[in-house]
């Protein structure tokens, strides 16, 4: 462990006041640049700094139990016991291929009660625990992140249903799909009457990403602003009835909620609320405290395989120059199956609609789809099949379904609309995990909350939406801004863990062109923009959003799309700015991937390649064409070999992008 000396590593004890017996422990990172100071003065608090500025200044933790225990209300008695480690995982299915790093920290017990802080390199983390026998319920929990400065931040509202109840307007918001883009504002001049989704980030030069991991039997967090400087915490309340409803009547909607946030059945630990902190705008690109923050790997993973999927839903089923009619059905499903072959993609999903519509009954196929047939198809040509499924769908009879489909012959299934995190939510995530698990089938989670740790605990979780995706150019209103989302989220939200963006079409507009069309969809942005995503974006489970028949006439294009990885053994990032540019490396073997996205603005920028060992390399580029500003999909492919010591400068058109893949030369 590299130790920079006693002197950072121990806790220093400065006595506030004798008869209290009040103290404050200060905290160094093991490279010394981020400072936790921790006090027990007046309740337990806590400041946050990096480079000497200070970040966070006396934000408060505390809980409030049914037992009338208030763990974090009056610490002053405490014992302290000061830790120093690493903390360390083998991570298969992400943009590493395994973390590890040190920290120290310190652990303040009274009786049952205790809360450990840590501090990493990249940021600081704090978690409650409590060896209590007996069960009691969490009425409420402090957590107030109260920022030194009125600093800039950005928010992903919860979006407002259209079916608020008067007088519950704020807590209708706990319904969400948590897909919105990110409002940027001074921390006072946000709404107050709003709840914001995890992750966050706020700050100036050096800035603070607020989110969370090890989220298990316990409500997500959401935070509030609009309170001078000040992120509190919000948490939905335990459901106290549910009844059927939402989409199809496949989600359960919360009408009646208890008087408290969590049932707890005795000795447990609490989520860990993180505050990664980001030097540089860069830094958060890497970060990798929810993988290092989450509960152990529970399974092993030689069955799961991550890959790519020919999907069907963004693109309508609008199949053409086929002799049979497109839609629903085996013949439609067959074609998707022989693209995915032809192609090297390793999966197929069948979308809504495979099963009858409005019934919540997985088991009932419509008439048009032999569902033996299409699976029996694609397991000849080494394609997996995914089914889609609605949440009431799937959450009564969940080991039914799994036991049936796996026989069958599925791999997996993407679970949709759950549009909540209370305890309830939270613990269906992690029994669907374990179930499908023991069915060897991957799960993929759709109208849901962000990644917090369980991907890492279940790898078979292999992805979350979470995201505000390319789907909603299918109906988005006038002054969506997805190009500005896309370098903006990779920064925030792609903090937490994978995006199911569902990138990679192949109409694209300029911003003047663009336009929602529901049936035949289209991007916002260059051609080499969506190039770009399969590499900027982290995805185990990455689909082809776009239709066959289009990436048929994009020969080139598919191909990049085909042979990027979905997992990679290394990232590095080169550059970038929240809301304006993004570059990334990643390695994969010998090979590495760089992509690049700019906002609307065009932009020159520059990639040294001095990551790479020595040798001579085979480059290809692809970089947006001369007249990709004006016409999107305009973009130009080229070869050249370059050695460590090279530098590429690239041009990115408004809304553009660019990737480009190194390789040995004698590959």
């Amino acid at each position: 462990m590299n130790k920079l000396s006693s002197a950072l590593i121990f806790v220093s004890c400065i006595l506030i006041s004798a008869a209290a017996q009040a103290k404050t422990y200060s905290l160094h990172s093991p490279d010394g640049r981020i400072l936790l100071s921790v006090s027990t003065d007046a309740g337990l608090t806590y400041s946050l700094s990096a480079d000497g500025r200070l970040l966070l200044d006396k934000s408060k933790a505390a809980l409030a139990l049914s037992n009338g225990s208030t763990p974090g209300t009056d610490m002053r008695r405490a014992k302290a016991r000061t830790t120093s480690g690493t903390s360390a995982a083998t991570t298969p299915f992400y943009t590493k291929s395994s973390v590890s790093a040190d920290y120290n920290g310190i652990v303040l017990t009274t009786g049952k009660y205790s809360v450990e802080f840590r501090v990493y390199n990249e940021g600081a983390a704090y978690r409650f625990a409590t060896t209590e026998s007996e069960p009691f319920d969490v009425v409420n929990e402090t957590a107030v992140f109260a920022f030194a400065d009125d600093c800039r931040s950005w928010l992903p509202y919860a979006n407002l249903q259209q079916d608020l109840v008067a007088g519950r307007e704020f807590e209708c918001q706990f319904r969400t799909s948590f897909e919105n883009t990110y409002t940027v504002a001074p921390l006072s001049a946000h709404d107050s009457l709003r709840l914001a989704f995890l992750p966050v980030l706020a700050g100036s030069d050096a800035k603070v990403c607020i989110t969370e991991s090890d989220l298990n039997d316990y409500p997500g967090m959401f935070l509030n602003a609009g309170h001078g400087s000040e992120l509190r915490g919000v948490f939905a309340p335990y459901p106290r009835k549910v009844v059927r409803g939402g989409h199809n009547d496949l989600q359960m909607q919360v009408v009646e909620t208890e008087d408290y946030i969590a049932r707890c059945n005795g000795a447990r630990t609490f989520p860990w609320r993180i505050m990664a902190v980001a030097h540089t705008d860069a830094d958060l690109l890497v970060n990798d405290m929810v993988a290092l923050l989450a509960e152990p790997q529970r399974i092993d993973t030689d069955w799961i395989r991550p890959g790519k999927v020919a999907w069907e839903w963004w693109n309508d089923l609008r199949l053409y120059n086929v002799d049979f009619v497109a839609g629903v059905n085996t013949a439609t499903y067959r074609y998707y199956i022989d693209f995915a072959a032809a192609n090297g993609i390793e999966y197929v999903i069948l979308d809504e609609g495979w099963a009858v519509t409005g019934k919540s009954n997985l088991f009932d196929v419509v008439p048009d789809i032999d569902l033996q047939a299409i699976i029996n198809h694609a397991d000849s040509l080494g394609v997996g099949v995914i089914l889609w499924a609605g949440y009431n769908a799937f959450e009564p009879e969940m080991e039914r379904v799994c036991q049936h489909y796996s026989r069958m012959g599925v791999k997996g299934f993407k679970v949709d609309f759950m549009d909540r995190d209370d305890q309830p939510m939270v613990n269906f995530t992690w029994k669907a995990a374990e179930v499908c698990s023991r069915y060897h089938m991957l799960i993929d989670l759709h109208g849901m909350f962000k990644p917090a740790g369980i991907q890492h605990t279940f790898p078979n979780v292999i992805n979350f939406e979470g995201v505000h995706g390319l789907e909603q150019m299918k109906w988005a209103e006038p002054g969506v801004d997805q190009v500005t989302y896309d370098v903006t989220m990779p920064f925030i939200r792609m903090l937490a863990g994978p995006v199911d963006y569902t990138q990679g079409a192949m109409r694209n507009a300029s911003r003047t062109n663009f336009r929602s069309v529901f049936s035949e969809p289209m991007s916002q942005g260059t051609r080499c923009r969506q190039l770009a995503e399969y590499v900027v974006f982290a995805s185990p489970l990455n689909m082809l959003c776009d239709n066959p028949k289009n990436y048929e006439a994009e020969p080139e294009c598919t191909r990049f799309i085909s042979q990027v990885p979905v997992v990679w053994d290394e990232t590095r990032a080169i550059s970038g700015t929240v809301g304006e540019h993004i570059v990334v490396a990643r390695r994969k073997g010998n090979t590495w991937y760089v992509g690049g996205l700019t906002n609307w603005d065009a932009r020159n920028t520059s990639v040294s390649l001095s990551f790479l060992p020595d040798g001579k390399y085979k480059m290809t580029l692809f970089a947006d064409g001369r007249n990709a500003d004006s016409t999107a999909r305009d973009y130009k492919r080229t070869e050249q070999t370059v050695t460590p010591s090279d530098t590429i400068d690239i041009r990115m058109a408004s809304g553009g992008g660019f990737a480009l893949i190194v390789e040995p030369a004698d590959k």
